[in-house]
């Protein structure tokens, strides 16, 4: 059954409010209704008829409603996200924010960023920036989980303050996250093995595979 032209920005506006204001998508995340062409026209109508906003080239939101301010920007992380699912790629958050995210740093920036094994992007969102930078797969363990996040913060805060990310580590991950850790070890830089092993080391006794 061919699905006319005239249905597919209804179709794609029932999903849209099925995800709810603040949702962020590209033309992947519709491809299951019509074909790519048919798509891109709906999201450009939708997005002149003021339904959705146009964000960047091949990104739309659905925006929340603010009752002085308006429309509100995008959460950085589902703008990231989009563009990921765009190109299925795999994101890993970069170190300042996953030492943040530790409560190992207080920095906090304007640009938020991941590094990806898909292409580079930046999206910048008024005041915020939103950038998605390509690397090599020695930079991508474990990407988009807790385990990905240690790593990550290891890495920014150096051999120095390895001993105060395995304490905040060892006490928030989940014993699933730190056997990928012990899986992933081998692929980490040689200074941070040990203490990568160190924290993999304390799993909960009573757990069981």
């Amino acid at each position: 059954m061919t699905i006319s032209s005239a249905s597919v920005p209804d179709r794609v506006m029932k999903r849209v409010r099925a995800n709810g204001r603040g949702s962020v998508f590209t033309p992947r995340d519709f491809l299951d209704i019509a074909a790519r062409a048919a798509v891109d026209q709906a999201l450009s109508r939708l997005a002149k008829s003021g339904q959705l906003r146009r964000l960047a080239r091949g990104l739309y939101d659905f925006p929340k409603l603010h009752p002085k301010l308006g429309p509100l920007s995008p959460a950085p992380d589902d703008v990231a996200q989009a563009l990921a699912r765009e190109t299925g790629s795999h994101l890993q958050i970069d170190g300042a924010r996953a030492a943040n995210a530790l409560g190992l740093s207080t920095q906090v920036t304007a640009q938020s960023s991941w590094l990806t094994d898909g292409p580079s992007r930046r999206v910048v969102l008024g005041k915020r920036i939103v950038d998605l930078r390509h690397a090599s797969p020695k930079h991508l363990i474990a990407p988009g989980s807790p385990a990905g996040t240690v790593v990550q913060a290891l890495r920014h805060v150096g051999v120095s303050r390895a001993a105060d990310v395995a304490q905040v580590a060892a006490l928030t991950l989940s014993d699933g996250d730190k056997r990928i850790l012990s899986r992933s070890a081998a692929r980490a830089p040689a200074w941070m093995r040990a203490t990568l092993l160190s924290i993999a080391s304390a799993v909960d006794d009573g757990a069981s595979e």
